[in-house]
Formats: C-alpha cells, sequence, structure tokens
C-alpha cells in the first residue's frame, strides 16, 4: 500500500481537518488527531461499550482527536478477564510458552482461516511478533515504561498506539488497538505509558485535563530537560 493510500486509509483529509476546526473552536491547546497521551495503566477500570441506541456511536482510529459531549461516555463495561491479557498474563507471570496460550492457538486458527492476524502471514511472521514482545516487555521492565508507538514505527504521531477514548473526568476507556503493549504495561504497574488519544468528551476539554494527559512520566520530563 502507497503512503497516500495508507494516508487515506487512516482518515487523514478528515483529520487534518478536524484539527483546524478544534483548534479554531478551543484555541491552541485542542485535542489533536493522534495525539500522544499518557495514561496510568490502572486507571483503565472499563472497556468503552458502543451502543448507539443510547447514544453511544462506534468509534474507530479515525475518529481521533473529535470532541463530543452527551453521555456517550457512560456506557461502559468492565475491564476484566480477556483473551489477550490471560494469555500474556500465563507467559510473562507464569513462564507458560508462547504457543501453549490460548491466545497464540487462537492467532493461529484465525491464520488458518482468514490467512492474515495482527498483519501476519505465516506461523514464523507469528513467532518473530512474539519474540518482538518479549523484547518490548524486556526493555519496559528495565525502563519504566514504553517507548511511544509513533516514534518507534515512525507513524504520524501516535497513529496505531493503545487507543483510549477520555471521558468526561478524564478517566481513559479501552476500544482495541494496542492491546499486546497495554496487557504489558498493566502487568508491570507502570506509572503512565504513552496512548493514542480517541474520542474526548467536552467536557474534559473545558476542564484542561488534557494538560496533565500530555503529561509524561516524571523520569522523562526529567531526561527532556537541559543539563
Amino acid at each position: 500500500m502507497s503512503a497516500i493510500a495508507r494516508a487515506f486509509a487512516a482518515g487523514l483529509p478528515a483529520k487534518v481537518a478536524r484539527d483546524v476546526a478544534n483548534r479554531l473552536r478551543f484555541g491552541p491547546d485542542a485535542p489533536q488527531s493522534d495525539e500522544l497521551i499518557w495514561i496510568s495503566p490502572r486507571d483503565v477500570t472499563h472497556w468503552y461499550k458502543a451502543d448507539p441506541q443510547v447514544g453511544a456511536p462506534r468509534f474507530r482510529r479515525r475518529h481521533s482527536g473529535r470532541v463530543l459531549g452527551g453521555d456517550w461516555d457512560l456506557s461502559r463495561k468492565p475491564f476484566g478477564s480477556q483473551l489477550k491479557l490471560d494469555s500474556i498474563r500465563d507467559h510473562f507471570e507464569r513462564g507458560v510458552p508462547w504457543q501453549q496460550t490460548s491466545l497464540f492457538g487462537w492467532m493461529v486458527k484465525q491464520l488458518d482461516d482468514k490467512g492474515l492476524v495482527d498483519e501476519c502471514t505465516s506461523r514464523e511472521e507469528l513467532i518473530a511478533r512474539y519474540e518482538q514482545l518479549d523484547r518490548i516487555y524486556a526493555e519496559a521492565q528495565r525502563t519504566g515504561t514504553l517507548r511511544p508507538h509513533g516514534a518507534v514505527n515512525k507513524t504520524r504521531r501516535e497513529h496505531g498506539g493503545i487507543l483510549v477514548h477520555i471521558a468526561r473526568d478524564g478517566t481513559p476507556l479501552r476500544d482495541g488497538g494496542g492491546m499486546h503493549r497495554f496487557a504489558i504495561a498493566y502487568i508491570l504497574d507502570l506509572e503512565k505509558i504513552p496512548a493514542q488519544l480517541g474520542v474526548i468528551h467536552k467536557d474534559a476539554v473545558a476542564s484542561g485535563l488534557l494538560s496533565t494527559l500530555r503529561t509524561p512520566p516524571q523520569h522523562i520530563q526529567n531526561a527532556l530537560q537541559p543539563a
């Protein structure tokens, strides 16, 4: 896929227009599409539950940076047991080899049925992906955080990272995307991790909560300060 095709698939033209509209509406500190924010993994207690019948639309990454009022942020489901999270815990906390986890078995079945899963087209690519996760875990354990997805993968801002929507009180709501990285951060109980801003409630913007969300963990702030 060409760079232009990828940009259109990611909804870039609409995102650029949204950034301009947000800036006109909210000023220079307005939310930006694909913006990098920092959240505490343990602050995530719920998934966003799309339910259009109660005013909770289905959101995608292309909606990143959208400011929306109403009660959509009240439509939630508890962040509990989940195939990826449980299997990642089995691997890192209990030493279960990746290929013996329920997740790997499910991924292989998806690969056999569809020929593609998580951008992998073969079992070898799948194994390489999980070997990369081992390296991400080791680095996060050593450094106390995750590197921003955009900086590692050279994407626009934090597009493709851990996707969260922001409720009116600043609570982050998970909504798919970046689950492996999020599970690693959750298991390690990291202080703050990078995430991609999804949809944000207009009350959160009005309350100035973005300032806190834009603040990286202290050790990163220290590293950015001039010597």
